[in-house]
C-alpha cells in the first residue's frame, strides 16, 4: 500500500511515515498542498491522508485538486480541531475521518479498510 501523508505539522508526518513504514505500509509526505499535487502528478498513492486546515490550501480544496488528477485515489481526513462542523465537512468529503491525536494502529486498520473498498 502507498500512502501520501499531508498536513502542514512537519513533526507529524515525519513520525507517521516512520512508524507506517515500520508497519509495511510505503508511506511519503510533505507539509504542503502544493507539493502534494505535484508528488500525485509523478505517481500514484492508494490513499492520501489530508489534514483538514493548512495554510493556503487546506484538505477539502487539496482534495477537490487532487481528484481531478488522479480520480481513483481513496482518502482520510484528520484534524486536530475536532468541530462538529470539520467532523460533518470530512466525513462527507472523504472515505474516514480521525481526530488527531491519532492513534497509528487505527491509522493502520483505517488505511486497510479503505483500501479493500
Amino acid at each position: 500500500m502507498k500512502v501520501l501523508l499531508v498536513d502542514d505539522e512537519e513533526e507529524l508526518v515525519t513520525t507517521l511515515a516512520e512508524r507506517l513504514s515500520y508497519r509495511g505500509v510505503d508511506a511519503l509526505w510533505t507539509t504542503t498542498g502544493r507539493d502534494a499535487v505535484a508528488l500525485i502528478r509523478q505517481e500514484p498513492f492508494d490513499v492520501v491522508v489530508l489534514d483538514v486546515k493548512m495554510p493556503n490550501l487546506n484538505g477539502i480544496q487539496l482534495k477537490k485538486e487532487l481528484e481531478r488528477i488522479r480520480p481513483e485515489m481513496k482518502y482520510v481526513f484528520v484534524t486536530g480541531h475536532g468541530s462538529e462542523e470539520d467532523f460533518r465537512i470530512g466525513s462527507a468529503e472523504a472515505d474516514h475521518y480521525l481526530a488527531k491525536p491519532l492513534d497509528i494502529e487505527t491509522l493502520v486498520a483505517t488505511l486497510m479498510e479503505v483500501v479493500r473498498k
